[in-house]
């Protein structure tokens, strides 16, 4: 795979996927909708359960053709409208980055939300969010889904639904690649680790490494500016997106061996529409089974993070 240097922009972008645009990796300012004119409460909802964080909604029959989309769901809008919104980033090289060539956004998680467009028969239309916007987008209606290398986590889902695991990554870090480090707990204590914003990275470095001061960015690639800038020591974060902040960057090195979590990641949509959730479901169980999650895999990741492991296996139950 070549290594591709991705500079973060000034001006932000909405994008659709064949189209070419700027080269900026700002999140897409989103309308501010107007606030409600009642105060009466609505119906209460049902409590989310959380037995297991995994578990989504198990799909129900064969995935049913674009022509045969149930007439009033979810489903059949997004037909009408012709196109998918999804939330996604633009700075986060293998799962979603800008190629620098051709102007569109292409990776990991790209990969999963065309997938998806494509059972519907509709478009894609991809809209840059940073990483603290990936819940608001959801609950707001802005989107209707979110593939944003996003960890499956149980206080998450008292606010969207997720899909079953699409990839397990884990939190790892990043630092100058003559420094001779094996662990964060060789650092002196204070040293500036660079996390993203209303991420499961900060909460875990905090948890393991207290003794370190933890600042963050909207977007992993702030996060690499500021390491880059000298601002941050190193960055802690998924390996995922470690080892494309390695591959634009030869005088980094994640550190070996440390891994302290499990990422579980999910596509991230509306609770209200399960039935989208169900039929994101049978996609993935497709992609797993037919080698397109393999080939994905391995045009993104196999070169920084070795063979492709076998694909998390669905949960279902809730």
């Amino acid at each position: 795979m070549k290594k591709q240097l991705i500079a973060a922009g000034a001006a932000a972008t909405l994008l659709a996927l064949t189209a070419c645009g700027s080269s900026s990796y700002e999140a897409t300012p989103l309308p501010t909708k107007p606030a409600p004119t009642t105060t009466t409460p609505g119906p209460a909802k049902p409590p989310v359960t959380c037995a297991n964080p995994l578990a989504s909604y198990a799909p129900e029959g064969a995935l049913p053709a674009p022509d045969q989309l149930p007439a009033g769901s979810y489903l059949a809008k997004i037909k009408e409208r012709g196109r998918l919104i999804a939330g996604v980033s633009a700075d986060s090289l293998h799962l979603g980055s800008r190629n620098p060539i051709t102007g569109t956004i292409e990776g990991f998680d790209i990969d999963m939300i065309t997938a998806v467009a494509k059972a519907l028969g509709v478009g894609v239309e991809l809209r840059v969010i940073s990483s603290p916007q990936r819940l608001p987008v959801i609950i707001d209606g802005s989107v209707d889904i979110v593939a944003r290398n996003m960890t499956i986590n149980c206080d998450r889902w008292t606010q969207i639904a997720f899909s079953a695991e699409y990839y397990r990554s884990g939190q790892k870090s990043l630092v100058p690649l003559d420094s001779g480090v094996k662990s964060l707990a060789d650092l002196p204590k204070g040293t500036t680790i660079c996390t993203p914003t209303g991420s499961t990275s900060y909460a875990n470095l905090r948890k393991k490494f207290p003794e370190l001061t933890a600042v963050t960015a909207d977007t992993d690639g702030g996060c690499l500016e500021l390491f880059q800038q000298g601002k941050a020591y190193g960055i802690s974060g998924d390996d995922t997106v470690l080892a494309g902040d390695a591959a634009q960057d030869p005088y980094a090195e994640v550190i070996k061996g440390e891994r302290f979590s499990d990422e579980p990641y999910g596509l991230g949509m509306s609770l209200k529409n399960r039935d989208f959730v169900q039929f994101v479901n049978s996609v993935l169980e497709q992609m797993k089974t037919d080698g397109r999650w393999k080939a994905s895999y391995d045009k993104w990741f196999a070169a920084d993070l070795g063979p492709a492991p076998a694909p998390p296996k669905a949960v279902y139950g809730r």
